[in-house]
């Protein structure tokens, strides 16, 4: 027995051995798969002499006393912090600013950003927040060549902006690629110019797509965690074959810093943005001329759509393009121009991508059965804005002219002194409501006294009994809860959906 202990003590001792050496490969095996794919260096290289820093001036006037030359708050991760930062440490000069009356001489103002080369004849893309108000702007080559540039439009919707410059030899360009073909995980490449020390490259991952952050009307984010930090803005998002898939535009960060949260807008998106800016130095979008809403659960339920998608039509501008093509209030686009519609957003976005003058198929769900309708899309007009609605008096009538009580709501049958003191204008049609129990379902959905209530379950009311019979008709058959087309004063929809339980 004893013999056999210097035996099964070697034997003992050759397996940790292994076991040692086999966890040392393991380890030294790491480093190679945290590297991220082979390639990079070699993609960096072909595409760097087309990153380019974009570097701006802008003459401000010197303001004195108090807390004027404060640096304002700005939200996390603000596209204009980069400006802001920039434009007040520079106002500030010796001694602490502004204050105390020092020099009152305007000042220049320097900002740096990012910018790609996409034609060879001098065509550079940068986000339009870089170049904003800017005096002067400069493209500074990867070699350090400084050249005057010149504005050829922008897009604030999608913070996207066109720079022309005459080159002095010759250039390199990079070629868009198909955003839409990215996969979560996949991995992409950021080169620019963060906190203005010139070409960096950095590398991650795709962490998501069709980010939508409440930036603009026409969200559409990639999300990345390749370190993307202040002066990257503007500058291109790779993928593995050198194609440009973004424009890294904003980060989120309590420290202004990247903390793997960074945002570009998607080649499919700038692309076409670029092609109308160079052919006419502004966005034609097209226009649908309608208004649209969320299909929650609740008015799924009520128009018998499962599952809830689509965008709900909550009115139709009369001299828009959906009117005269049959699309009404209560319609439900689920499909336009042979895409799917998920949302409000995706409507919004694939309308203003499609070309004015175009005649598309819209498919719409209108009580419970698709309809489709060609519709030739117009122009939006950049300069439409909507009308708010018209103050509603405060003052209770002295006797309320209440007929029926339903859904919480107190309801009478419109009329002229109630249109005057909820200022009604003549084309609204319907049911007022002049009062609104607190605790009751209509509360948490915002109807308050002087909305008018248009339709009940799609069909037209036009006095309180209506109403009444309407839902009373729609317990009885089982409905959890009824749809509501509403209108303000001003004639503008939208839809509610009330519990009936």
């Amino acid at each position: 027995m004893t013999a056999a202990r210097p035996a099964v003590s070697r034997r003992l001792r050759l397996m940790g051995a292994a076991i040692m050496l086999g966890a040392a490969s393991m380890f030294c095996a790491a480093p190679a798969f945290a590297r991220g794919p082979d390639g990079i260096a070699d993609i960096a290289e072909k595409v760097i002499d087309a990153v380019v820093n974009i570097s701006t001036s802008q003459t401000v006037e010197a303001k004195g006393g108090g807390d004027r030359g404060a640096m304002p708050q700005l939200p996390p991760g603000s596209p204009f912090e980069e400006f802001f930062d920039d434009f007040f440490k520079n106002r500030r000069g010796p001694g602490g600013g502004s204050k105390g009356g020092g020099d009152m001489q305007p000042r220049k103002t320097n900002s740096l950003g990012s910018g790609f080369i996409v034609d060879t004849s001098g065509i550079v893309v940068t986000n339009n927040h870089v170049i904003a108000d800017a005096d002067e702007i400069n493209v500074i080559m990867n070699d350090g060549t400084k050249i005057k540039a010149e504005l050829v439009g922008v897009d604030k919707k999608t913070d996207i902006a066109v720079l022309k410059f005459k080159p002095v030899k010759p250039l390199v360009a990079v070629k868009f690629g198909d955003s839409d073909k990215l996969r979560l995980g996949e991995w992409v490449i950021a080169i620019g110019n963060p906190f203005s020390l010139g070409g960096t490259v950095t590398a991650g991952i795709v962490s998501a797509r069709n980010r939508d952050i409440s930036q603009g009307p026409y969200d559409n984010y990639i999300q990345t965690d390749a370190s993307i930090n202040r002066g990257n803005s503007g500058g291109p998002l790779f993928n593995l074959e050198g194609e440009v898939i973004g424009v890294n535009t904003l980060i989120i960060s309590p420290t202004g810093g990247s903390i793997g949260l960074g945002f570009a807008v998607p080649s499919k998106t700038v692309a076409g943005v670029v092609d109308q800016l160079r052919q006419f130095g502004e966005l034609r979008r097209g226009w649908l001329g309608v208004r649209i809403q969320q299909v929650s659960d609740e008015i799924a339920e009520s128009l018998n759509i499962k599952p809830a998608r689509g965008a709900l039509v909550a009115g139709v501008d009369d001299k828009g393009p959906a009117k005269p093509a049959g699309i009404e209030p209560g319609d439900v686009v689920v499909k336009f121009d042979g895409k799917d519609v998920k949302d409000p957003k995706d409507l919004s976005r694939v309308v203003a991508d499609t070309a004015v003058g175009k005649e598309v198929e819209v498919v719409i769900i209108r009580k419970g059965a698709e309809e489709t309708h060609k519709v030739t899309l117009g122009r939006l007009e950049d300069t439409d804005k909507v009308q708010q609605a018209a103050a509603k008096a405060k003052e209770e009538p002295a006797e309320k002219p209440v007929t029926q009580k339903a859904l919480g709501l107190d309801l009478a049958t419109l009329s002229k002194d109630l249109r005057s003191k909820y200022k009604i204008k003549d084309t609204v049609k319907g049911v007022i409501i002049t009062g609104v129990d607190g605790t009751s379902d209509a509360a948490d959905k915002r109807l308050s006294a002087g909305d008018v209530i248009v339709e009940v379950a799609q069909e037209a009311v036009s006095n309180a009994a209506d109403v009444k019979k309407r839902v009373d008709q729609l317990k009885k058959d089982g409905k959890k809860s009824v749809l509501l087309m509403v209108a303000n004063g001003d004639g503008e929809l939208r839809f509610v959906a009330l519990s009936v339980q």
